[in-house]
């Protein structure tokens, strides 16, 4: 499972690949939104919010669908649909709000920092 971590105040995103059984442990049963721990995935310190994600088809997780499975919706923005045009809605697949066992990437965000900086830990310059 690949866990994208998203640095706001560089802009920079660093890609994760944890052991499975670790990672869904961490992450299965929490909802968009939810503040995670980074200490289990070698973060100390650090503070992640989950902001999205997508299956091994490559469908998007959505905030405001409860549950785990694919639902087939209206939308008219984004995730799952960009509209070329103003007012265009199209039904689309898109997957719950609540992570399971399905998940193949997981999106978060850097809520609050540790202690080390985050180019350090994963090796940057």
């Amino acid at each position: 499972m690949q866990v994208v971590i998203s640095d706001p105040k560089t802009g920079k995103s660093y890609k994760l690949e944890g052991k499975d059984e670790e990672v869904r442990a961490l992450f299965t049963g929490k909802r968009i939104g939810d503040l995670v721990d980074g200490d289990t995935l070698g973060l100390s310190g650090y503070m992640l919010e989950i902001k999205g994600g997508s299956d091994r088809d490559g469908v998007p997780m959505r905030a405001d669908v409860p549950g785990t499975g694919r639902r087939k919706i209206l939308i008219a923005s984004p995730p799952g649909y960009r509209p070329r045009e103003r007012g265009k809605r199209r039904r689309k697949q898109v997957r719950g709000n609540e992570i399971s066992s399905d998940i193949s990437q997981i999106n978060v965000k850097i809520r609050m920092y540790g202690h080390q900086p985050i180019e350090k830990i994963f090796g940057g310059e």
